[in-house]
């Protein structure tokens, strides 16, 4: 863990199978990160640009482009995991996720029937199902955590959405508990963050209302949610955390939520940037009223936050979505 004192973690938004196979070990050892997350994005760069891949993509040519991917994929998630264990086995975090495909995000019962294979074929105890917050995907949250499976709630942008993913964890917690199961698995809630301001920033630029705040006030509101309902297995990750442009540090994100009890998820740029500021970084204290104040003003200035939500899950879909025809195009 990176801040013990106060259980914050960050953890690495990147996967490739060369990164994997060196200097991911050594910022394990240097107790910079404690676990790995992956997407279709994420994926879509490393398969296609990375030339680690070339000779399992020789052997696997022929096969369905989507069993190629799997493959690749697997793979990846397994050397991650295997990598990880140790951090895992000392209640350290230590996971890694991977994502159901993300053309399934309204099918409740086969994101399921995925997760669990995809679960069961990697066969590491800290592999995490990552799972779209849809309708269908509260569903199978619901459902994979109460069969003992981690889950990782993504592309959370609203409280509506955090409030479903802790309704359906809390359900699961209850099954286990009625099972008289006693090691809940465990589940994080991944809130995105920069997305808004690089959609929102330009427009309240031009009304001299302040920039750059509205995606961590936003992520910040989910946050004091998760901790409230304080369930001992889920935690809030912040995710979608690096910053483009030079209007904003580096590691920004990571500063502006170093919060207790949370993960952070950066690109590996991102990380070093913050790990090489050696100033003392402050524990931000979250003030509920603060945050309503901030969006009772958002909203009087114009801007619906709900809406802007909506149209962030929806261009957070069709782009994993887009990545991941884009592979699965590359693979055929």
């Amino acid at each position: 863990m990176y801040k013990d004192d106060i259980k914050f973690s960050l953890w690495c938004d990147f996967v490739e199978r060369s990164f994997l196979e060196g200097e991911f070990t050594e910022l394990i050892d240097k107790k910079i990160i404690n676990a790995a997350t992956s997407n279709p994005a994420i994926f879509k760069s490393a398969f296609l640009s990375s030339s680690a891949y070339a000779e399992d993509k020789a052997a696997l040519k022929g096969r369905p482009a989507k069993e190629i991917y799997e493959a690749l994929a697997i793979q990846d998630v397994t050397l991650a995991a295997s990598k990880l264990l140790p951090s895992y086995e000392k209640n350290d975090d230590g996971f890694i996720s991977i994502e159901v495909d993300p053309f399934l995000c309204d099918d409740a019962q086969k994101t399921i029937e995925e997760g669990k294979r995809l679960f069961k074929t990697i066969g590491y105890p800290n592999v995490m199902i990552k799972v779209p917050a849809t309708q269908a995907g509260f569903v199978a949250m619901e459902a994979l955590l109460s069969e003992g499976i981690n889950v990782n709630a993504t592309l959370i942008f609203s409280i509506e959405q955090t409030h479903r993913c802790l309704e359906a964890f809390r359900k699961a917690n209850d099954a286990l508990k009625a099972r008289n199961v006693h090691a809940l698995p465990q589940a994080v809630i991944s809130i995105f963050v920069s997305r808004f301001d690089r959609k929102l920033d330009d427009a309240l630029k031009a009304i001299d209302f302040p920039t750059g705040r509205v995606g961590v006030m936003n992520a910040l509101r989910c946050y004091a949610a998760i901790q409230h309902d304080a369930m001992p297995n889920v935690r809030a990750l912040f995710a979608s955390t690096g910053v483009k442009g030079n209007a904003l540090s580096p590691d920004y994100y990571i500063k502006e939520l170093l919060v207790k009890n949370a993960i952070n998820t950066a690109p590996l740029g991102t990380i070093y940037a913050f790990v090489a500021d050696t100033r003392d970084n402050l524990v931000v204290e979250v003030r509920t009223d603060l945050i309503d104040n901030f969006f009772n003003a958002l909203a009087a200035n114009g801007i619906a936050i709900e809406s802007v939500c909506e149209e962030l899950m929806h261009e957070g879909l069709d782009a994993f979505k887009e990545a991941f025809t884009e592979i699965l195009d590359a693979l055929k």
